[in-house]
């Protein structure tokens, strides 16, 4: 069992069924599912590069990433209906908590000047999404090989709308917000 995930069970559920006042454990929150997301903009083109950051966004999640197609075309853009814009991942599971540990203590320690993440990125139904400008915090990638730095969203999805729950247990997990 991944750590964050024992973590969760033998001491988060129970701190937040106490102070939400739960009669049952099984109450409490959960985390369902983590989705990475991460545009491919100008390196469209270049064949070679956005290979390489598939490859890339496949190590960092561990599994493989899917395309994600425009719905519009934008000629502004030079985006066709169809055209691949940029790639997902959707987690669950073992590696859902693999992928958030390494995320808490290894990636987000690597930011150069943070500050920790606002707690105003709850959107309405109860889901924290946090946007990376680099990559290249993750430990999988070698910011010396790779073919150009993206950008990429994560986000957190919960099975409560409940933003207060929500910010308790990614707190408690170790999630580093500002104060």
């Amino acid at each position: 069992m991944n750590r964050l995930k024992k973590q969760y069970i033998e001491k988060v559920r129970p701190a937040v069924t106490k102070q939400f006042e739960f009669k049952n454990v099984m109450q409490a929150p959960q985390i369902k599912k983590v989705v990475l997301n991460a545009g491919i903009g100008p390196f469209m083109e270049n064949v070679e590069a956005v290979e390489t950051f598939i490859e890339e966004l496949s190590s960092i999640a561990g599994q493989k990433a899917y395309p994600r197609k425009a719905r519009l075309s934008e000629a502004g853009f030079k985006i066709k209906q169809g055209d691949v814009v940029g790639y997902a991942v959707t987690l669950r599971g073992e590696k859902m908590w693999a992928f958030l540990d390494k995320l808490i203590n290894i990636a987000f320690p690597r930011i150069r000047d943070f500050r920790g993440f606002s707690v105003d990125s709850f959107d309405s139904s109860g889901n924290y999404s946090v946007g990376i400008r680099e990559h290249t915090i993750f430990p999988e990638v070698n910011p010396n090989t790779t073919k150009g730095i993206r950008s990429m969203q994560v986000s957190i999805v919960f099975d409560s709308e409940k933003k207060e729950m929500n910010k308790f247990i990614l707190s408690e997990l170790g999630f580093p917000f500002v104060e």
